[in-house]
């Protein structure tokens, strides 16, 4: 809960600091040839959380309820008002509130005042709350006569059903493993990803209805893409990617102990590989590598394991190991190497501090040039260099650096491509699926895709592409042509609608001339939406406003080296309400009006003023009477969220 060192400078009220004794020319600010800039203009703007989300999410919007400012409709309580607001855009907050890396608090304007505000943990509390008050979706529109097929029950998949079902469509979601779930079930540990909560965010999309499961269903085996095409008027490709790219060194594809590391997680997710081997090396640096290590060291080894029992049998598919093994297990020695050093590699520096505590030893800035095997064709371990990397992440071997370690699983965690076996026509060359910008398949019309099977990356990239590609077939089926997608492509706070949840909304136009008044009802008076074009940086600010406030941090079950061994209790335990609103609060609502009063405080000629109770919302608590403003941008200098630009004559 400390504030970070790293800021020293006090942030106050002063416009001008000590040693200014020169004041701005304020009449470049007021006075522009024949055109006034004198009087408040409420411009909303997108904050950069939203901005850097890429499942779109109303971030500032549902930090705004649980922090209480944003009130919930009747006998609705902000929980659950909280937990719809989020679901907007991903219906997997206790999920992604666990595992995503958190790009929005990476751009969060806070760290310019403390530190970044924990968006995971309340992301975490709405998907706990849900879960223990058993929130339900509301009821979608009736489906209409259109059916789409949805090939991939992972996260792209089942955002993509949850997303066409909303607009009113029938979906079919075919997969070929017996559970849905896809990365979040196979591909991330339970420790990370609770099987108990994944299982009831994925009931609650499947319980809104006309949402049929196929599963065990491999599309191009047991159902043709002709056969998808008669039956279905829509297709989404969301199959993820399943296959792991060999190590680029000689003898690798043959070499029976070296493995993916998808692979290696596929059999511990689904129990069939209890134990590891004695010493594994993991090639990697991302998520998944850590993911890799850090069960490694759980699973431990037991000594002289029998042949059929070596790890990559199970992981080949080829045998199971004995539960009874469990009892024997002993620690393992588990080594990542990254190309990077540790402050670029894309693993979070929270999951490489884990791992480190966890036991596992971290070699950086090093690359590997050759296996190394025994007479049995086995490999014995990996010859790695010290290397640079250039611009384009390609490395290079430093002369005379070179070492060995030795190893008994290989494990490469370096990158994922689709299995598009018996599905080639609808792949590229590079066993991927083009897009274009609307998520369309090129050239195939009524074939759209979604997640890593366009390019891996991150899961909550998966949600946000589902998402658009959800509206694309909405376009398509409904034969309206595809909107050029907004530069802020997100779901905005939209005050519209918050009117008119609150029956406050403007009234009819009834076009008549009515130039030069405030007092028409038609309109929102003097404010301007551009959340869509704009995303609001700190300098907008003010950041004197801002109290330097420690995180409410959640706690998080991190054993040590020793404590390891078998240990797979869940990683991070959520806030409670009152930490949950208290992080929340430390939100300094970027590009939206919080109610703070300094406008209205501040205005020396009482210009500015609260609308009245009754008339009042979100986005609309205070106006601006213009026959007393006289343009001295006291109310935009004070304005702590940048919500007051000088705009308007």
């Amino acid at each position: 809960m400390a504030v970070s060192e790293e800021h020293t400078t006090n942030l106050t009220f002063r416009k001008y600091q000590e040693g200014d004794y020169e004041w701005h020319d304020f009449k470049e600010n007021i006075f522009d040839a024949d055109h006034s800039h004198k009087c408040p203009t409420y411009v909303h703007r997108t904050p950069p959380c939203q901005g850097s989300c890429p499942s779109g999410e109303d971030i500032r919007g549902w930090l705004q309820i649980v922090r209480g400012m944003e009130p919930p409709l009747k006998d609705m309580t902000w929980q659950e008002y909280a937990f719809r607001r989020a679901t907007e855009a991903n219906p997997f907050p206790a999920m992604m509130g666990r595992v995503c890396p958190a790009p929005c608090e990476d751009g969060c304007n806070r760290n310019n005042v403390d530190d970044f505000v924990g968006i995971n943990s309340v992301e975490q509390f709405i998907g706990d709350t849900a879960f223990s008050q058993g929130y339900r979706f509301e009821s979608p529109p009736p489906v209409g006569d259109k059916r789409v097929a949805i090939v991939g029950g992972g996260p792209a998949g089942l955002v993509g059903a949850y997303q066409l079902r909303r607009k009113g469509y029938s979906v079919t979601i075919f997969e070929f493993q017996e559970q849905l779930g896809g990365m979040f079930r196979y591909g991330i540990p339970g420790y990370r990803t609770p099987r108990e909560r994944l299982d009831r965010e994925i009931e609650r999309i499947i319980e809104i209805g006309d949402i049929e499961v196929r599963t065990g269903v491999r599309i191009g085996k047991d159902i043709s893409i002709v056969e998808l095409e008669t039956d279905y008027d829509a297709i989404l490709w969301a199959i993820g990617c399943q296959t792991g790219r060999d190590l680029p060194v000689e003898g690798w594809t043959d070499t029976p102990n070296c493995v993916s590391g998808l692979a290696f997680l596929d059999a511990f997710n689904k129990g069939t590989m209890k134990v590891t081997a004695e010493k594994v090396l993991c090639i990697g640096g991302g998520d998944t590598s850590i993911d890799v290590v850090s069960v490694a060291r759980r699973l431990g080894k037991i000594d002289q394991i029998h042949a059929k029992d070596r790890p990559e049998e199970v992981i080949g598919g080829y045998a199971a190991h004995d539960a009874a093994m469990v009892a024997a297990r002993e620690g393992a020695q588990v080594t990542l190497t990254a190309l990077f050093e540790r402050p670029k590699m894309t693993a979070t520096d929270e999951e490489v501090d884990d791992a480190l505590t966890e036991g596992v030893t971290i070699l950086n800035g090093v690359m590997p040039v050759a296996l190394m095997k025994d007479s049995s064709g086995r490999a014995t371990g990996l010859r790695l260099a010290k290397c640079s990397v250039n611009e384009k992440g390609v490395p290079t071997p430093l002369k005379g650096t070179e070492f060995e370690v030795e190893a008994d699983l290989i494990v490469s965690a370096i990158g994922q491509s689709g299995d598009l076996n018996g599905i080639e026509e609808i792949g590229n060359h590079r066993s991927f699926i083009d897009a274009d910008r609307y998520f369309q398949v090129p050239d195939r019309p009524g074939h759209f895709v979604a997640g890593d099977i366009v390019r891996p990356h991150l899961l909550t990239t998966a949600i946000g592409q589902a998402s658009i590609a959800s509206e694309s077939i909405d376009h398509y089926l409904q034969a309206r042509d595809s909107a050029r997608r907004p530069k802020v492509d997100v779901h905005h706070f939209n005050l519209l609608s918050k009117l008119n949840e609150q029956s406050l909304a403007p009234t009819e136009y009834d076009h008549t001339q009515a130039w030069g008044t405030a007092d028409a009802n038609f309109a929102v008076h003097n404010y301007e939406d551009r959340s869509a074009h704009e995303i609001i940086s700190a300098d907008k600010l003010f950041l004197g406003h801002f109290e330097q406030t420690p995180r409410y941090l959640r706690q998080a079950t991190v054993p040590g080296a020793e404590e390891v061994l078998g240990h797979f209790e869940e990683r991070h335990h959520g806030l409670v309400d009152e930490a949950a609103r208290a992080e929340a609060e430390r939100c300094m609502s970027c590009g939206l009006c919080f109610e703070c009063n300094n406008c209205v405080i501040f205005c020396p000629q009482d210009a500015v003023f609260r609308v009245d109770k009754d008339q009042s919302t979100t986005g609309r608590y205070v106006d601006t009477d213009y026959n007393k403003c006289v343009g001295c941008h006291i109310c935009a200098d004070v304005c702590p969220s940048g919500y007051i630009d000088m705009g308007m004559g």
